[in-house]
């Protein structure tokens, strides 16, 4: 299991690595903006909520939980990447 701080890092790693994959699509593509845009929304809502549940976990398990969710978000937008692609 990883400390906050790591957790914290890559987590702003994976908004930036979505934010960036999102910005190259709309470069190549102009009209997948939209869909774009709305990755790009989501990804720094969910980097919002889940610093903020982060900063208020008191205990391992919901840090673990917080792990969880980080992994399972990453493997969502990767899919959502994957997606534009098409």
């Amino acid at each position: 299991m990883s400390n906050k701080r790591i957790l914290k890092r890559n987590i702003n790693e994976m908004v930036f690595d979505v934010v960036e994959e999102c910005f190259h699509h709309q470069m190549l593509d102009e009209s997948k903006a939209p869909a774009t845009e709305k990755l790009i929304t989501e990804a720094a809502t969910f980097q919002d909520v889940i610093l903020g549940r982060m900063h208020k976990a008191k205990g391992k398990a919901e840090f673990r939980a917080i792990v969880a969710e980080v992994e399972a978000k990453a493997l969502t937008f990767v899919d959502a990447l994957n997606a534009l692609n098409k």
